[in-house]
Parts: C-alpha cells; structure tokens; sequence
C-alpha cells in the first residue's frame, strides 16, 4: 500500500476530493482519510466497496506518508494522473465564452490558484501553451486549486502563436505585458467589442515570449499605486477573471 502513492496522483483536501466524488467517482482508485472524515465519506466507501476498491482510515501521521506531504487536510485520493488534450483551434473558435491562456506560467502553485478562481467564477476553460516551463496538472496544483481541476478544463496549444492568428478570426486577442509601445487596453474595457476575448498570461519573471505578444492585437494594463511594478501572476488573473466573467 505504500508504494501505490508514488504510481497514482495523490489529490489532498476534503475540497478536492469532494468535487472528484461530485464529478467522476469512478476515477479514484484509493482513498485514505482521518477519522474526523469518516461520517462525511460514507458514502463514498460504499461507492469504493460496491468496485472492490479500497479505502482505509488512517492517523494522521500514516496520512502523510501517503500524501507526501503534512498538508493533506485530512484525506488523500488516489487517482490515474489527469491528461491535458491538445487544443483544436477550429473546435475553440466556436467557443463564445472568455478565455484564459497561459504561456509559461511556471509556478504549479500559480497554476492552482488560477484554476480555483477560474472555477470560483465560472470560467468554463482555461488554456496553456507547450512553452517548456508552462505547468501541467500536478499534486502540488491540485491541492492549491481546492477542486478547481474537476469544474475548468484544461487544454494545450501546440505552437501558440500560430494558434493565437487563427483564434483571432473569431477572439479578440490580448496580452498582459508591460509594453507601452502597443496599443493598451485597461480591465474595464476588456469585454467591450464583439468578440470573445482572450487573455494570454506569461512567465512569472520573463513574462510573454516576443512571438506570443506579437499575435496579440493589444496589451491590457493594470493600473496601480505605482509603489511596486507589477502582480504576481495568479493575482493579475484573479482581477481579470473576475472582469470576464462580470
């Protein structure tokens, strides 16, 4: 049983283990918790029983080596790691809702919170790019985004900026970046024009690669005091997925 962590996705916190029971039960293969979760996850031992899958309360000392990790919050699942489909640009140009990409965003604990404020509000996809530090699904996103994975979809864009020119046709295109010389839009003109918009985010530290910001039709600006030059990543998201989504 001690092995089996490390072949299957471990999914800590009672938040994210409920929204995988809510959306795809079937998908956990393990599941190990306290007994101060025993009452809240009868139901789901019974759905794990009626597959002959096991689950098993633990101590909380036991939890962690299961987890990994002491932040677990109590109950740990076990599932076949998530894959990321590949986007399909004529399939996103019908798609009418906002849309979030992400281009290089490193920091699995930025892609988390991202996709907890994505599902927070509602926003139904979110985007990121083949970029070689771009963060994929992960434990440590997983645990961040508090089951934000089981109500956001996540796809991959081979070649972003190709993608980028054809989304263009049916999105309207907008970077965040610190360029003055470009034509610069703020938050609340973001859902004006009769496009969709897409918001395209880049790395924490070097921002947009050039041929990224160069599809983009215009950078967005966020203005602030002025005391420190810009957000952390997840911040600036949290402002404009809430703005898309209103």
């Amino acid at each position: 049983m001690r092995d089996e962590p490390r072949k299957l996705f471990r999914v800590a916190g009672l938040p994210a283990v409920k929204a995988l029971l809510e959306h795809d039960p079937r998908r956990i293969e393990r599941l190990f918790f306290e007994e101060r979760f025993k009452a809240e996850l009868t139901e789901a031992c019974r759905q794990l029983a009626a597959a002959r899958k096991p689950y098993r309360m633990v101590d909380a000392e036991e939890l962690s080596k299961v987890a990994g990790t002491v932040l677990h919050g109590g109950v740990v699942a076990l599932i076949p790691p998530r894959t990321v489909p590949p986007l399909d640009p004529e399939k996103a140009a019908e798609w009418t809702e906002p849309l979030l990409i992400l281009d290089g965003v490193g920091n699995p604990h930025n892609l988390g919170a991202i996709l907890r404020t994505a599902a927070f509000f509602g926003l139904p996809r979110v985007v990121v790019s083949d970029h070689p530090g771009q963060a994929l699904p992960s434990e440590a996103a997983y645990r961040v985004a508090e089951g934000g994975f089981e109500w956001v979809r996540i796809y991959q864009a081979a070649n972003l900026p190709a993608v980028l020119k054809r989304l263009s046709a049916s999105h309207r295109i907008v970077a965040t970046a610190l360029d003055q010389s470009r034509p610069t839009i703020d938050v609340a003109g973001l859902r004006k024009g009769r496009k969709p918009v897409a918001v395209v985010l880049g790395n924490e530290e070097h921002g947009l690669p050039p041929a990224t910001l160069a599809a983009c039709e215009a950078v967005l600006t966020i203005a602030g005091s002025g005391r420190v030059q810009s957000l952390n990543v997840a911040a600036t998201a949290a402002i404009l997925i809430q703005a898309l989504a209103g």
